[in-house]
């Protein structure tokens, strides 16, 4: 009877893992299990308004921002007495008021397709640091998954001043 228990658990697990199930492989855990409001999820939106004149309005694109999207950058440029029009982005994704150090800094050459490159690097090693993270208590695997891309402040710190060279003042630990 046991044995038969056994071979007939052993089955069910494997078919379960050969199932198709997509597992999570975000490593961070922001569920709150609290059965509370998530209040950072709660995006206000700008009154509507009705315009002078509809020939006013923009033409509509999919995906486009609306004209009661919050927008909280623009939002505090203004408040602070800034200029909000510098905040918004170009045709190429960097805000206008970047352009000339975005130029500056790929004088050299810069690969256009470096942000999906880094995508598809990332969610690669995503997935191989996922496989084996099930626990029952659920858990954040972020750091631990990125232990060994961090840099320890303090110990580079040591090493330059150690070398000589000029580092600000660091709080300490």
């Amino acid at each position: 009877m046991r044995a038969s228990h056994l071979v007939a658990f052993l089955a069910l697990g494997a078919l379960t893992a050969c199932s198709g199930y997509e597992r999570d492989i975000t490593l961070h855990d922001l569920r709150t299990n609290s059965g509370q409001p998530e209040e950072f999820a709660i995006v206000p939106h700008k009154p509507l308004t009705q315009p002078e004149t509809y020939a006013d309005l923009p033409t509509p694109t999919p995906g486009g921002a609306n004209r009661t999207d919050a927008t909280p950058l623009a939002d505090a440029v203004a408040v602070l007495g800034g200029n909000p029009a510098r905040v918004q982005a170009t045709g190429q994704g960097v805000p206008s008021g970047d352009v000339a150090l975005v130029r500056s800094a790929s004088r050299f050459g810069r690969d256009g397709q470096i942000r999906e490159e880094l995508a598809a690097t990332d969610l690669e090693f995503r997935k191989r640091r996922s496989l084996f993270t099930w626990s029952i208590v659920p858990r954040d695997e972020y750091t631990r998954a990125y232990r060994r891309e961090t840099l320890d402040g303090y110990t580079w710190l040591e090493r330059y001043r150690a070398a000589g060279a000029g580092t600000p003042s660091a709080p300490p630990e």
